[in-house]
C-alpha cells in the first residue's frame, strides 16, 4: 500500500482532523500554563525555588496515585466521553485562577490545588486519547497520525509558551490563564463534533475482571516484554532529569540570568521548535536507517547537547539555552513519535489502555520526583549548580537504551508473538 502524501490524512479524514484540532488546542493551553503558573508564583506570590518545584510536581503526582486504575477504566469505557469530561474540567480549573485573584483569594496553596486537579484531568484525557487513536485510524495511517499529532503539539507548545510570556508582560500572568481556559473550551468543542463512535459490541467485549488483577496485567505486560520494559525504564530516567531542569528553568532565566518574562517565554518557545523538527524528521529517518537506530540517534545522540543549557548567561550566550533545549526537544519528540507507533502496533489492542497507563505510571512517576529534585537542588546548591546536575542526567539516561535490544536492532518489532500475548493475558496476578 502506497503512503499518502504528508498532510493527506488531515485533508481526507474529518474526525481525525477534529481530534487533531482538539489535541492541539489542549496542548496550547497546557503549555501556556507550564510557563504562566511558575511566573504567577515568582512574580505575584514571590514563591521560593522549592515551592515552584512543588508546583510542577503537583500536576504530575496524579499519575502515581490514579494512573494505573485509570488505564483499566479506559479499557472498559468509551474513550471520547472521558476526553470530553476531562477537557471541561480543565477549562473550569484554568478560569478559577483569575476568578480567585479578583476575589482576593489567590495563594500558593490555591495554585497547588489547581495544579493537582489539572493533573488528575490530564491523566484521564491523555490515557483515553492515546488509546482512542488506533480505533479511529487504520494501522497504515497511524504513523502519519502520530507524526501529525506530535508535530502540532510541538507547534502548540511554541505558541503557548511564547504567548504566556508575552501575555504575562502585557496583561499579567494571572489574566493570561483565561487564554488557557479558552483553549480547553476549543478542545471540548472539537471533540464533541467527532462523529466516530466506538461500537457498543467492541466495548461490551472488552474483558472485565477484578480491578487489581487488571492493573497487574498491565504491569506484567511491561515486566515480561524486553521492549516495553526498556522504553518504560528509559522514559522514567529521562523524565527525572528533563523535569528536574524544566521545573527551575523559569527561575534560572529570571533570577540567575536576569531576563524579563517576555524574553523567557520567547526563549522557551524557541526551544520548542525542536519538537516540530523532530515530528517532521521521525518517520523519514526511521524509514531510512531503521526505527531502532533512529531511536538511538534521537534519544542518545542529541541528549549531550543538554549540557549547553547551564552555560547560559545574559547577552548572546542565551543562544546556548536555545541550542541545547532545541536539540533535546527534537530528540524527545522524534523518539516519542517512533515509540507511539511501535506501541500501537506491537501491543494487543485489548491491553493498550493498561499498557498506556502502566507505562505512564512508571515513566511519569519520576516527574514529580524530578520537579522536587530540581527545587531541592536549587535551594541547597544554587540554581545554576542544580541545572548542571539535572541536565547531566539527560544523556546518562541513554545508557538504558544502549544496554537493551534497541542497540542491536535495525527496526523495532511490529507485532508480539501470539504465545507471549496469550501468556500475559492468562497469567495469575502478582502475589
Amino acid at each position: 500500500m502506497s503512503r499518502p502524501e504528508r498532510g493527506g490524512l488531515l485533508r481526507r479524514h474529518r474526525d481525525f482532523r477534529l481530534l487533531w484540532c482538539g489535541e492541539t488546542a489542549g496542548t496550547f493551553g497546557a503549555s501556556a500554563t507550564a510557563v504562566a503558573m511558575p511566573l504567577i508564583a515568582v512574580s505575584t506570590l514571590h514563591a521560593s525555588t522549592f515551592q515552584i518545584g512543588l508546583l510542577t510536581a503537583a500536576s504530575w503526582i496524579p499519575w502515581l496515585v490514579i494512573g494505573l486504575p485509570v488505564g483499566v477504566w479506559v479499557d472498559r469505557l468509551p474513550r471520547r466521553p472521558i476526553m470530553l469530561t476531562a477537557s471541561a474540567v480543565s477549562c473550569a480549573l484554568f478560569a478559577s485562577v483569575p476568578l480567585a485573584t479578583w476575589c482576593g483569594l489567590l495563594s500558593t496553596g490555591l495554585l497547588l490545588a489547581v495544579a493537582l486537579l489539572m493533573g488528575t484531568a490530564a491523566v484521564f484525557f491523555q490515557t483515553a486519547y492515546r488509546t482512542y487513536l488506533p480505533g479511529l485510524l487504520d494501522p497504515d495511517d497511524q504513523p502519519e497520525g502520530n507524526a501529525a499529532l506530535h508535530g502540532s503539539a510541538s507547534a502548540a507548545q511554541i505558541a503557548g509558551q511564547g504567548s504566556a510570556g508575552v501575555l504575562a508582560q502585557w496583561a499579567g500572568s494571572v489574566n493570561g490563564m483565561l487564554t488557557n481556559a479558552a483553549a480547553f473550551f476549543a478542545t471540548f468543542f472539537s471533540l464533541h463534533a467527532i462523529r466516530h463512535r466506538e461500537p457498543a459490541a467492541t466495548i461490551a467485549a472488552r474483558p472485565r475482571g477484578a480491578l487489581g488483577e487488571e492493573v497487574g496485567e498491565g504491569l506484567r505486560l511491561i515486566a515480561r516484554d524486553p521492549w516495553f520494559r526498556t522504553f518504560a525504564l528509559f522514559s522514567a530516567a529521562s523524565n527525572l532529569a528533563l523535569v528536574g531542569y524544566q521545573s527551575i528553568r523559569v527561575v534560572f532565566l529570571v533570577r540567575t540570568v536576569g531576563l524579563t518574562p517576555g524574553t523567557v517565554g520567547a526563549l522557551i518557545a524557541a526551544v520548542s521548535t525542536g519538537g516540530v523538527a523532530g515530528a517532521l524528521l521521525a518517520r523519514r529517518v526511521g524509514a531510512r536507517i531503521g526505527t531502532a537506530r533512529a531511536t538511538l540517534v534521537f534519544e542518545v545522540g542529541l541528549a549531550g547537547c543538554a549540557l549547553l543549557i547551564p552555560l547560559t548567561v545574559a547577552g548572546p550566550a542565551v543562544l546556548l539555552f536555545v541550542t541545547g533545549g532545541f536539540c533535546v526537544s527534537l530528540g524527545v519528540v522524534a523518539g516519542n513519535v517512533i515509540k507511539a507507533s511501535f506501541q500501537q502496533r506491537y501491543c494487543p489492542p485489548e491491553l493498550l489502555g493498561r499498557l498506556t497507563a502502566s507505562s505512564a505510571f512508571i515513566s511519569y512517576g519520576t516527574i514529580p520526583l524530578g520537579a522536587l529534585l530540581g527545587g531541592a537542588l536549587g535551594t541547597a546548591f544554587g540554581v545554576r549548580a542544580a541545572m548542571w546536575i539535572t541536565t547531566a542526567g539527560i544523556p546518562l539516561a541513554g545508557l538504558i537504551l544502549l544496554r537493551s535490544p534497541v542497540r542491536w536492532s535495525r527496526d523495532l518489532p511490529t507485532a508480539r508473538p501470539t504465545d507471549e500475548a496469550a501468556e500475559t493475558r492468562v497469567a495469575p496476578p502478582a502475589g
